[in-house]
């Protein structure tokens, strides 16, 4: 029996040990690619990062991070010869371009291929790549359908142009644009009716020639009218016709804002078949006693709902014909009258009415003393009553009763009451002048804007 125990303990010992697991197994380790980029001149490489924390798709969000990695690594130049160094002089309108490029690219990107991925308890990573010849292949098979979509809509156009379809031009042309906006940095040589020109180039200047045989106007060129009476009992007709035949201009989309001032202009407006839109004020919100309201050709509007951020930014450079209506606005005259006690006694201070006199006038109306010619009559009632007693405390209430009517034959605008507003101090006297502070803290935040708006509407 004690030799069998010898045998046995001497066979455990010989026995291997149970190792721990290894700090350098390879599932363990970070791979090189998360401390060096790889640097492939075959591919493109993107590396992207998420953190898990639990309420996240940190999958989505990394792979997100590598596409833009990657696309960082693919530049876009602009050739000298382009149609972005012809209206870009001063390099702002190419930056922008170059943004938007980079900031779409990344949801445009094909074929491109996972290589690895690495995670531990915290954060994940993923190793994407991009063939360099594929991805040429593939951009450029996509801008030859452009160029070849941009030049039918082109020849649309051109043929439109000669038979003096302006509209039907312009939108061809724009047609055009959409479908070689990416391409804007390129000079893209093509022939066209026996003739070598740059597509991007010809288009956009096509479009601008397009614009510069239009001549807008508008009648009147210059109104008056009150600063409240905001809806102008006058016709404003913008009117567009073509400058060599003197024809009007059907089914244009022109756009209505203000340029100096401010107010509600309906915006957006298409030509009727004599070339006219009437233009729809209904309110001006600035006290500026001149302000102006442009009328102008809305070459964005032929994009259409999907308007691109290029399609805008090329419709800022665009040069378009234009009318402007000056608004001459008049104050509108206020007669004020007041009754404000203090426990029954005549105030020295008119408080309520004073804040509101100069409210009133910083938002462009003027006071009278002849209620004749005033447009507007203001008046303010106002008194305090005594409260209870609580030991040392004395308490007031403040009551105030505005009404703004039209002068002319009284008919009401706006009514309000500040309701028995609390004071309290150490007298009657005290306590009702801090009944008053406290209404003015109310008119202010919740009565004047209503009362403003009131008017104005």
């Amino acid at each position: 029996m004690k030799r069998y125990v010898i045998l046995l303990l001497l066979a455990a010992a010989c026995s291997p040990a149970a190792k721990a697991p290894s700090k350098t197994d390879p599932k363990n380790v970070k791979p090189e690619w998360l401390t060096y980029k790889p640097d492939q001149s075959f591919y493109y490489i993107g590396i992207g990062k998420s953190t898990k924390n639990g309420t996240n798709n940190y999958l989505q969000e990394a792979k997100k991070s590598a596409l833009e990695d990657l696309v960082s690594e693919i530049k876009v130049n602009v050739s000298s010869s382009s149609v972005l160094s012809q209206i870009d002089a001063n390099k702002e309108f190419k930056e922008k371009y170059e943004q938007i490029i980079q900031t779409t690219a990344a949801d445009e990107i094909e074929e491109f291929e996972q290589v690895d991925s690495w995670q531990d308890e915290r954060n994940y990573w993923v190793y994407y790549r991009l063939s360099k010849q594929r991805y040429k292949e593939i951009k450029d098979e996509q801008k030859r359908n452009a160029v070849s979509i941009s030049l039918d809509f082109f020849s649309k156009a051109k043929q439109a142009e000669r038979n003096g379809e302006l509209v039907l031009a312009l939108g061809f042309y724009y047609q055009g644009f959409r479908a070689i906006q990416k391409y804007l940095g390129e000079p893209i040589r093509i022939d066209f009716e026996g003739k070598e020109i740059l597509l991007t180039s010809e288009v956009v200047a096509s479009m601008q020639m397009v614009l510069d045989k239009m001549d807008v106007s508008v009648a009147p060129t210059e109104i008056a009218l009150n600063r409240r009476v905001s809806v102008s009992e006058q016709s404003i007709v913008a009117k567009v016709i073509e400058k060599a035949t003197k024809k009007a201009i059907a089914d244009l989309p022109l756009r209505a804002d203000f340029e100096k001032g401010s107010g509600n202009v309906f915006p957006t407006y298409k030509t009727d078949a004599g070339g006219a839109a009437k233009i729809l004020l209904t309110k001006i919100s600035s006290r500026d006693l001149e302000q102006t309201v442009s009328i102008k050709v809305n070459p964005l509007s032929f994009a259409g709902p999907s308007a691109t951020k290029i399609d805008s930014l090329v419709a800022l450079k665009m040069v378009v014909p234009r009318a402007t209506l000056l608004l001459k606005v008049q104050r509108p005259l206020v007669f004020l009258s007041a009754d404000e006690k203090s426990l029954g006694v005549n105030k020295n201070s008119l408080q309520i009415s004073n804040r509101i006199r100069n409210y009133m006038t910083n938002a462009g109306f003027e006071f009278t003393d002849d209620k004749k010619k005033a447009e507007l009559s203001l008046s303010v009632e106002a008194n305090s009553e005594k409260g209870a007693v609580s030991g040392s405390i004395y308490i007031t209430y403040v009551t105030a009763v505005i009404r703004v009517a039209a002068a002319k034959d009284n008919k009401e605008i706006y009514a309000t009451t500040l309701d028995r507003i609390k004071g309290f101090s150490l007298d009657y006297e005290r306590s009702s002048q801090e009944a008053y502070n406290k209404s003015l803290e109310v008119l202010e935040k919740e009565k004047l804007p209503e009362l403003l708006n009131s008017i104005l509407q």
